[in-house]
């Protein structure tokens, strides 16, 4: 499941308006998503869990977070550069394809072939425009044209209102990597990884409302373990593929908040804080208090 939500995070790369003319009513957070202060020597910040695509309307920023951003000094994303679609789109096609690809079709086991065929033409795409990228950036432009019936879109999503609060305030932004350590990460993977992502992302074609649904109910009201239930009851990402683009993510983004002093707001997709080596575990492992403030 963390690697389906994980592509929500990248969905804007393709450029596909992700609006339906009858959208489902967003809804409103009670309690709120889940914050944490991150806390050691000189550094006092925030850790906050996000969802990078949402429906209109979701009402999201408490007063609790509204004051952890006031007081923050500057924000931290997982790639500050993600926000330049121009750059974010160049670097995809430059690392996602290549020359003499077999069709896509080839690339799955045979008895998968049909299920992909099927999710390709409901997601809207084509198997020959799939065929020139690589599985792993197949994958991903498939998971974001099966999108489009979520009426989700991430310009609605969190970061673009972190991004607009802290340029209003004059405050730094940064990020934990770039784009090119987080296309990286699946760009690195053998073809055997590749071809098994593309596979679960064809399985997670099939209920894609009902699980975003739920994991969307459950950041609102900031239940971690809902989130951590989804990732048990989903179909299990394949190990390798699990270690590149989550787990040694995490290590290093530790590696980069380690150094930091001051009062960083550190936002990260929310299915990095939950599962085996998630951040906030390598946080304390690493000696950080981390509470949970809402």
């Amino acid at each position: 499941m963390r690697l389906f939500t994980h592509f929500l995070a990248l969905c804007a790369l393709t450029l596909v308006a992700a609006c339906g003319s009858d959208p489902a009513p967003a809804p409103v957070a009670k309690s709120g998503p889940a914050l944490w202060q991150v806390q050691r020597g000189e550094m006092k910040g925030w850790l906050f869990g996000t969802i990078h695509v949402l429906p209109k309307g979701v009402a999201w920023e408490t007063p609790t977070i509204s004051e952890a951003m006031a007081k923050a000094d500057r924000l931290v994303l997982e790639a500050a550069d993600l926000q330049d679609e121009e750059k974010t789109l160049a670097l995809f096609e430059s690392m996602g394809r290549s020359p003499g690809l077999p069709p896509l079709d080839r690339r799955v086991p045979e008895e998968e072939q049909a299920a992909l065929n099927k999710a390709i033409s409901e997601g809207g795409t084509s198997t020959q425009l799939l065929s020139g990228y690589e599985s792993w950036a197949a994958a991903m432009l498939l998971s974001a044209a099966t999108q489009q019936a979520l009426n989700v879109s991430q310009d609605d999503g969190v970061e673009p209102v972190l991004i607009a609060t802290f340029k209003k305030a004059g405050k730094p932004i940064g990020g934990l990597e770039t784009i090119e350590r987080q296309f990286g990460a699946f760009d690195t993977l053998p073809q055997a990884a590749q071809s098994r992502l593309l596979v679960q992302t064809v399985h997670e074609a099939k209920d894609m409302k009902g699980l975003y649904d739920r994991i969307l109910k459950a950041w609102t009201t900031g239940d971690m373990d809902a989130i951590a239930k989804e990732d048990e009851n989903g179909e299990q990402p394949d190990p390798m593929v699990e270690e590149a683009v989550l787990v040694a993510r995490n290590r290093d983004w530790v590696k980069a908040i380690e150094p930091m002093k001051g009062a960083p707001f550190i936002a990260v997709g929310a299915g990095h804080l939950t599962g085996r080596e998630n951040l906030i575990d390598l946080l304390k492992a690493r000696g950080f208090a981390v509470t949970r403030v809402q």
